[in-house]
């Protein structure tokens, strides 16, 4: 069992943060088959949803539903995969990822048995830039703010 001091989670992100506040934050993993694979992390140590407020996991789900529709806007894949496994980081988190009928994967999970050879290719600066604006007016919309 990982506790906080040794979670990867509780820690600052090594990964560029597209959004934050107090509650959680939206992490591109920058990962060279799905180059617009984000997370969601909560910056608290909680280990299931259920652990959660009943408000707070509507404000999670919010904010991983906000990026959700933000991706399909600016890249406009073939299919979102949502996932919450946590199994080797007990620490809530959500994976938003972006498939394509092209990627290496597909139709299998992007975790499974590759099944071709696609590649995506890199996310310029300027649909970063996009991804990063719509995920920010996505998600104060979703919250209210």
């Amino acid at each position: 069992m990982v506790d906080n001091q040794e979670c990867v989670l509780c820690q600052p992100s090594a990964h560029l943060i597209l959004w934050q506040d107090d509650f959680c934050r939206v992490v591109l993993l920058n990962d060279a088959d799905y180059p617009a694979y984000c997370r969601v992390e909560l910056k608290t140590h909680v280990k299931e949803m259920t652990d959660l407020a009943p408000a707070d996991r509507a404000c999670t789900m919010k904010v991983v539903l906000a990026v959700e529709t933000a991706m399909r806007e600016v890249i406009q894949p073939d299919k979102i995969n949502l996932a919450s496994l946590g199994n080797k980081t007990p620490h809530m988190h959500w994976h938003i990822i972006p498939r394509f009928e092209t990627d290496k994967h597909f139709p299998n999970s992007h975790w499974g048995e590759a099944t071709q050879t696609g590649k995506q290719p890199a996310l310029s600066l300027a649909v970063l830039g996009q991804l990063k604006t719509k995920i920010t007016a996505h998600i104060t919309c979703a919250l209210g703010e």
